[in-house]
């Protein structure tokens, strides 16, 4: 398996959740706790900056 070439499915099994929740939280969907926030970010060797943020126009 490749850097960066995870399934949501792989992903999911890796950090211990279903795939329907790693599916949830891609539609915005499904706020994870910062508990799953950090494990996706470490398995995915990245910052919770970069895969969660929001946009200006949301916290107005």
């Amino acid at each position: 398996m490749e850097q960066g070439k995870l399934t949501q499915g792989e992903l999911a099994k890796k950090i211990g959740v279903t795939r329907q929740t790693m599916n949830l939280i891609e539609a915005q969907k499904y706020n994870p706790t910062i508990k799953v926030c950090l494990l996706i970010a470490s398995s995915l060797n990245t910052s919770i900056e970069k895969l969660f943020w929001i946009e200006e126009d949301e916290h107005e």
